[in-house]
């Protein structure tokens, strides 16, 4: 690749660095795969810590749910302004912090003697997980050289990828031998391990001039994004998105963040330049990873249920079925950039999105005996597929943006993937309640009356029913299994859908491979002179 007009002819890094970037990668790595496993574990341990002491803390449904969202909620809520402190007070600052406050809340989760306080400190490790995962790309941009930046970067997602897909398998693992809070106090010895590490390995790096703070900018993207995302957690609970108590947020959140991207375009000194947005290819790549997540965790959710509800599979067994996913993007995120060099990131994106789709659409066509080499064959075309979009779209996203604001940049990326995760959860999983409890209405019948309205909630709910019925109550798991695969039929198809957008998103406005080898606008090679500590 030529070197572009102006540019300096010596590489950015300090030799120190560049020697041990990949060993700083890895711990990058190890530290941003310890915050993304730990949420996909829980995932395995709802059943356990529904059940009562001292097996688990006799969690009610709604305690469950809030153990996962006061996570999320905190987490989405200060992923920008992580990032933007980062640029501000220094990367490995920043990242030790986060994974220090991350390894306390998991100490004192793994201790909790009642649901309350599990959702408290789980709230806690969200706060500092909102720390590390924007850290950890900003340390990345400064320590690779842009042409190793791709390559970096697909190994990045690739970890989280593998930390999707290995949560359920570790959980299942701890929770057959030890209790339910191993599966976050096995963090603590990862994160000390980290944190050497990090303080031998990381340097630190921050933006030389950051201007002047946006505390108002700062504080309207915290309440904006907080309201956005409690609203569609709320709705996702209430399966309704009419109700006030959703619409209230979601509008109030909407607005908030209306009045920071006014206030950013006024101000000075802005806490991220609003104008990058303008570039057709920064605004279709963050759309991408949104619509990406909003599919992919939609199907995560209604598959953990087919797979342990409905197929009878434990949560390690379920766990190594997704390992094709993981596998395939290990394989693959790392060499996207090889596909991206020779056919442009428009089309390696556009076919990534349609593997996508054409995963999550296959679950339409499952059925209660569907084959288990079928289901690993489905997840490793899914794996494939987002590994030949996620590297590509957060090159995209962080390469637009000038070395010095690597944090902004990655704050905005992972800004964008938690909410349209979040969101994914909550409007597709909405639709398999809404589904499914219209299909299992009719089968209630012989139910009693007290119990028939928890029992049309989810097909768990259903089963737990049917089982105290005793051999009265078999007709009714028959019912509930074929509710649930018509619910998971209509969720598949809405997922490959929102897949299908985004298809159409890249297709329409990523770059071509005529313009995979300029650099964006707005990173002239002064601009991307790194404004580094170490």
């Amino acid at each position: 690749m030529s070197t572009p007009s102006g540019a300096p002819a010596v590489p950015q890094i300090p030799e120190a660095v560049h020697r041990r970037r990949w060993a700083i990668l890895v711990v990058l790595m190890f530290s941003l795969l310890i915050v993304v496993l730990d949420n996909s574990i829980l995932n395995v341990a709802v059943k356990t810590i529904a059940s009562p002491s001292p097996t688990g803390l006799g969690a009610t449904q709604s305690e469950l749910e809030w153990a996962i969202n006061s996570y999320t909620l905190v987490f989405a809520g200060l992923l920008f302004t992580a990032g933007l402190l980062g640029d501000r007070l220094g990367r490995k600052k920043v990242l030790l912090f986060g994974i220090t406050l991350f390894g306390i809340g998991s100490a004192l989760a793994a201790m909790s003697g009642s649901p309350g306080q599990l959702i408290t400190w789980r709230a806690l490790m969200g706060f500092g997980a909102a720390f590390v995962m924007p850290a950890t790309l900003a340390v990345l941009m400064n320590v690779f050289e842009r042409d190793e930046q791709p390559k970096a970067i697909g190994i990045w997602a690739g970890s989280v990828g593998l930390g999707i897909a290995i949560g359920p398998i570790t959980g299942g693992l701890l929770l057959e031998h030890f209790w339910w809070g191993s599966i976050f106090l096995v963090n603590v010895p990862v994160v000390v391990i980290a944190l050497v590490a990090m303080v031998l390995l990381v340097p630190d790096s921050k933006d030389p001039k950051p201007g002047r703070l946006d505390p108002i900018g700062v504080v309207l993207s915290i309440i904006g994004l907080v309201l956005l995302v409690y609203g569609i957690i709320r709705g996702g609970e209430l399966a309704d998105f009419t109700d006030t108590s959703v619409l209230l947020p979601v509008i109030g959140g909407l607005v908030v963040l209306a009045g920071f991207v006014l206030h950013e375009k006024r101000s000075a000194s802005p806490a991220i330049d609003i104008s990058y947005f303008r570039k057709p290819a920064f605004s279709a790549a963050v759309a991408a990873i949104a619509l990406v997540f909003f599919a992919l965790m939609g199907v995560t959710f209604f598959s953990a249920f087919y797979m342990q509800s409905v197929r009878g599979w434990s949560a390690l067994q379920s766990g190594l079925l997704i390992l094709p996913l993981a596998v395939a993007q290990m394989i693959f995120a790392p060499r996207a950039r090889l596909v991206v060099a020779r056919f442009g990131a428009r089309a390696v994106c556009t076919a990534g999105m349609l593997a996508v789709a054409l995963g999550l659409a296959a679950f339409a066509l499952f059925d209660a005996d569907t084959p288990v080499w079928l289901m690993c064959a489905v997840f490793f075309v899914q794996g494939t597929g987002m590994a030949h979009v996620m590297p590509p779209v957060t090159v995209a996203v962080m390469q637009a943006l000038p070395r010095e604001k690597a944090g902004s940049g990655s704050a905005v990326n992972n800004t964008f993937r938690q909410v349209g995760g979040a969101l994914g959860i909550a409007v597709l999983g909405s639709l398999l309640s809404a589904v499914y409890r219209g299909g299992i209405e009719d089968h209630l019948g012989g139910v009693p009356a007290a119990a028939r309205g928890a029992a049309g909630e989810s097909i768990e709910a259903t089963l737990a029913v049917a089982e105290r019925m005793g051999p009265s109550g078999t007709p009714l798991v028959a019912a509930a299994h074929d509710a649930f695969m018509s619910a998971m039929h209509v969720t598949a198809v809405g997922s490959a859908g929102v897949a299908l957008l985004g298809t159409v998103v890249v297709a329409l406005w990523l770059p071509g491979r005529e313009s995979a080898g300029q650099p964006p606008a707005g990173e002239e090679a002064p601009a991307a002179a790194a404004g580094a500590e170490r």
